[in-house]
């Protein structure tokens, strides 16, 4: 495996970990400004997920035309 795919697989799973903790906050008792900046984060930490998923994904079909 590249050290590139190898490089966003593990800041992918640290930005699952990090939307983790903002759901734990979503699934927590409410309180409205807690829960405003939870979803807002957990949103925009989602979003980053899946641009890294794609990056990761890309990367392996570049790697395996090689």
């Amino acid at each position: 495996m590249s050290e590139r795919l190898e490089t966003l697989k593990k800041a992918r799973d640290r930005m699952i970990e990090d939307r983790d903790a903002h759901a734990k906050v979503l699934a927590a008792a409410f309180e409205r400004d807690t829960a405003e900046r939870a979803r807002n984060k957990f949103v925009e930490m989602q979003a980053l997920i899946d641009a890294l998923y794609r990056a990761i994904k890309s990367e392996g079909t570049i790697s395996g035309a090689n």
